[in-house]
C-alpha cells in the first residue's frame, strides 16, 4: 500500500501588529512633554492666533514628535533589544517590522510638516522638520554611538517645542522664545546623566558611551552638579526678560535651590559605581543608586512646575 504523505511543516505567520504598538512607537511619555511645552510657547508667544490654529499647531508638534520617535525606534531596533529599558518597545519585541516602523515615521513627518505650513506658518514647519531630523538622523545615527556628548548636543531637538510653539503663535524667533530653549537645554544632561546613571549597565551592554560608560560614574556626577549650578540662576532670568511673573520666580528659586541640592546629594554619593543598580522597575533601585533616581524624578516636576507657571500666568488673565 502507497504511505500516506507526510505534513509539510506549517509555517508559523506572526501575527500582525496591534493598534497599541503602533502608538507605542509614538513614545507617547516624551510626546507629553513636548506638546506641554510647544503649548507654553504658544500661549506665552504675544502674537494673536485663533484657537482652531493654535490646536492645529499643537497637534502638528505632537505628531511630529510621534514621527521623530517611530524613526528613533525603526533605527535602533537592534540596540533597544540588548537594552533592560527599552527591550519591550515595538521594534525590539519583533512585533512592529522595522521597515513598517520607518514608513510610520516618514509619513507622519511629512503630514505634519506639510499641515503646519499649510495651515500655520512655514516659520514653525521649518524648525518642525528640522527637530525631526535632527533628532532622528542627527542624534540617532551620528551622534548617540560617537561621543559621550551625544545627550549635550542632541539635546536642542527636545528643547525646540516651545520655539516651535512661539513662531506658529507670533511668525517670530524672539529672545524669550530662545530662553525657554536654553532652559530645556541645559536641563536635559543632568536629568538624562541622572538616569544614565543607574542604567548604565545597559548602555554598556548595547555600546551606547553614554556618560557613565565613557568617562565614569564620579566624573558624570560633578557634571550633572557643575549643570545645576548653571541652570538654577538661568531658570531665574524669564523674570527680568517679562516672560515670567512672580508664580514663575517663586518656583524657579525653590524649585531651582531644590534642583541644586539634589544634585549635590548625587555628587556626593556613590551612584553609578555599581552596576546592574536598577532592580525591575524605572524608579526601583538598590541603595546606591537612589540620590540619582531622586533627581532624576525631581527633574521632571522641575520642569513641569516652570513651564506649568508660564502657562498659568499667560493663559490666565491677571496670573502674572
Amino acid at each position: 500500500m502507497p504511505q500516506a504523505p507526510v505534513d509539510a511543516p506549517v509555517a508559523k505567520t506572526k501575527p500582525p501588529a496591534l493598534p497599541q504598538d503602533y502608538f507605542q512607537l509614538l513614545k507617547p511619555r516624551v510626546m507629553s512633554l513636548v506638546i506641554f511645552t510647544a503649548l507654553t510657547g504658544l500661549v506665552a508667544a504675544p502674537g494673536e492666533i485663533h484657537w482652531f490654529l493654535a490646536a492645529v499647531a499643537v497637534f502638528c508638534v505632537a505628531v511630529g514628535a510621534g514621527a521623530a520617535g517611530a524613526l528613533n525606534m525603526a533605527i535602533e531596533g537592534e540596540t533597544d533589544a540588548l537594552m533592560r529599558r527599552t527591550r519591550g518597545r515595538p521594534v525590539a519585541a519583533g512585533r512592529v517590522a522595522k521597515g513598517d516602523a520607518f514608513a510610520f515615521g516618514v509619513i507622519l513627518a511629512a503630514f505634519a510638516v506639510m499641515l503646519m505650513g499649510m495651515a500655520v506658518n512655514w516659520l514653525a514647519a521649518g524648525l518642525l522638520a528640522f527637530t525631526v531630523v535632527y533628532y532622528a538622523w542627527f542624534y540617532t545615527v551620528l551622534l548617540k554611538r560617537s561621543t559621550p556628548q551625544n545627550i549635550v548636543i542632541g539635546g536642542a531637538a527636545g528643547a525646540l517645542p516651545p520655539v516651535i510653539g512661539w513662531a506658529a503663535a507670533d511668525g517670530s524667533l524672539a529672545l524669550n522664545a530662545w530662553l525657554m530653549f536654553a532652559i530645556i537645554f541645559v536641563w536635559t544632561p543632568p536629568h538624562s546623566w541622572a538616569l544614565a546613571l543607574y542604567t548604565s549597565d545597559d548602555y554598556a551592554k548595547a555600546g551606547i558611551p553614554m556618560m557613565p560608560v565613557a568617562k565614569g560614574p564620579k566624573s558624570t556626577r560633578l557634571q550633572i552638579f557643575l549643570y545645576s549650578l548653571v541652570l538654577a540662576p538661568l531658570a531665574v532670568v524669564p523674570v527680568f526678560t517679562g516672560l515670567g511673573g512672580w508664580l514663575y520666580g517663586v518656583i524657579a528659586v525653590c524649585g531651582g535651590l531644590a534642583f541644586v541640592g539634589l544634585a549635590w546629594r548625587v555628587y556626593r554619593s556613590r551612584a553609578g559605581e555599581k552596576p546592574g543598580e536598577r532592580e525591575e522597575g524605572l524608579y526601583d533601585v538598590k541603595a546606591e543608586a537612589k540620590t540619582a533616581r531622586d533627581l532624576f524624578a525631581f527633574s521632571i516636576l522641575y520642569l513641569f512646575a516652570l513651564f506649568a507657571a508660564l502657562l498659568v500666568e499667560h493663559g490666565i488673565p491677571g496670573a502674572a
